[in-house]
């Protein structure tokens, strides 16, 4: 029976270390891609404060138009970076379980 035990153990720590790496992978892409979508979000939100000022000082129409078109592609893009920031939350604690049950089956 101890070899079974000793067998399992080591299948259950190879599929948890595997795992860990797989989320680990998965993480840093997903950081990589809300670094990016982060960014352009901070300049479509810049693009957006400046089509604001244009419509507000214009007072025309199409500025008006164009502020508001500014402002969606804005939010869309805000929209998109916290669905990457909830991913990387999510990862994180994901990663986190593995780690746990990592050590806790190496402790006991």
């Amino acid at each position: 029976m101890d070899l079974v035990e000793a067998r399992f153990a080591c299948v259950t720590q190879f599929m948890l270390e595997r795992r860990l790496t797989e989320v680990s992978k998965r993480l840093a892409r997903v950081r990589e891609e809300l670094a990016v979508v982060d960014e352009q979000a901070r300049a479509l939100a810049d693009a957006a404060d400046d089509a604001r000022v244009r419509a507000l000082v214009s007072e025309t129409p199409l500025a008006a138009r164009e502020s508001q078109e500014a402002s969606r592609h804005a939010e869309a893009m805000a929209g998109a970076r916290d669905q990457l920031a909830g991913q990387v939350r999510r990862l994180e604690a994901e990663l986190n379980e593995l780690l746990d049950k990592l050590v806790t089956g190496a402790g006991g």
